[in-house]
């Protein structure tokens, strides 16, 4: 029998071609499909939630806590501080630029205002990360755990975050290209989505570390010098964390200018120190918040352990060690501890390959419930104290 696949000019060759090309896009349209709906439950029924208490979900979503900071970036780039009653001051120069650089790009480009604009630049980058997250599982466990981790990640707890003008979808996009790019090969894509993730947040630096490391682990397996491309990626991958944080210390005159700067916000790294503290005071206290506290950090350390135990490829590793150390050792804010986790993918790919071996019943009944429990939580989060 002629190999069709041999002669792409006959009509059938065409046709297989084709057949395989749009098979190959009908699966990663559907996690992202099924990402999207898992969010847009979320917006309806935080919209829901808000009229029933006279509040409004796109102020919720949109004008609130960083969002204003980001903002005020985006209107009037650096410069803008408050000075609190104990003699504190809170600086625009915490935050990265790329996020509010887009938004102020964004709005002078089309009709949004700038917090509109800094609300789609996030739902633009979560169905973005989405892709990213879909094409990983996908490429270690297979299609069905592409799509689950998708809607894993859609479906977490704190899974409003990704619709407000915040930059951590910006950067979860960004952050799980560049590992796409690793796993890939491609280093100089690696290189430079390392690079704009590092303007985006302080913990681009994890991803940087993930670059570096893979690359390292690599060269040293097959006993090589880095090719040209791989050099230039390695170069690229530190520039945007590194120059921003060079650039405030020249604004403010001081080596340490950014982590003074986050001094006075409150952050800071001591090892986790202070976090004890706090989970130690709840446990005297309200014992139900302290005993919540430590299960949340055992299920956190649990998956990461999940993760070495299932061998997720060096740069999946590092990457979500590092945000997770970051983010459980940093001072001040304990409450968006569950915030700066977000970006941490890695750690729900051993629940995606889990449920992907489930049959298809049970695993959408289980989706489904996450995302409406998720749904409800974000809702209910966002009209309390929210995210700081």
């Amino acid at each position: 029998m002629t190999d069709l696949a041999a002669d792409p000019g006959k009509p059938q060759a065409r046709t297989a071609t084709a057949h395989v090309r749009t098979k190959a896009w009908r699966r990663p349209a559907a996690a992202l499909l099924a990402y999207a709906g898992v969010r847009a439950l979320g917006l309806v029924v935080l919209a829901v939630w808000s009229t029933a208490r006279g509040t409004s979900a796109h102020t919720l979503l949109t004008a609130r806590w960083d969002a204003l900071w980001y903002v005020r970036v985006a209107d009037g780039w650096y410069g803008y501080r408050i000075r609190l009653p104990d003699g504190g001051v809170h600086s625009d120069l915490a935050f990265f630029p790329l996020l509010p650089a887009l938004e102020r790009g964004l709005a002078e480009l089309s009709p949004l205002s700038a917090p509109d604009a800094g609300m789609a630049v996030s739902w633009l980058s979560s169905l973005a990360a989405a892709w990213a997250l879909y094409l990983t599982g996908a490429r270690l466990h297979g299609h069905r755990a592409g799509l689950c981790l998708a809607v894993l990640w859609a479906a977490v707890p704190v899974g409003v975050v990704q619709s407000m003008a915040y930059s951590e979808s910006l950067f979860t996009a960004l952050a799980a290209w560049a590992l796409w790019s690793v796993l890939t090969g491609r280093w100089m894509w690696a290189g430079t989505l390392a690079a704009l993730a590092g303007l985006t947040r302080p913990v681009g630096a994890a991803v940087v570390a993930a670059v570096w490391i893979a690359a390292l682990l690599e060269l040293r397996r097959e006993r090589r010098g880095p090719g040209a491309r791989m050099a230039l990626g390695l170069l690229l991958a530190p520039a945007g964390w590194f120059g921003y944080v060079v650039w405030v210390g020249f604004r403010t005159g001081s080596v340490t200018g950014y982590l003074d700067i986050q001094g006075q916000w409150g952050n800071g790294f001591d090892g986790g120190w202070a976090f004890a503290g706090f989970i130690w005071k709840n446990l005297t206290g309200t014992v139900v918040g302290g005993l919540g506290l430590l299960a949340g950090v055992a299920l956190v350390i649990w998956l990461y352990v999940l993760c070495v135990r299932q061998r997720q490829p060096a740069a999946l590793l590092v990457y979500a060690g590092v945000v997770v150390v970051l983010a459980l050792c940093a001072k001040g804010y304990f409450g968006s501890k569950p915030r700066l986790l977000l970006p941490a993918f890695p750690l729900l790919l051993p629940a995606a390959a889990g449920l992907a071996r489930w049959n298809t019943a049970r695993t959408a009944a289980a989706l489904c419930a996450l995302s409406a429990a998720s749904a409800c939580y974000g809702a209910w989060w966002l009209n309390g104290t929210g995210p700081p």
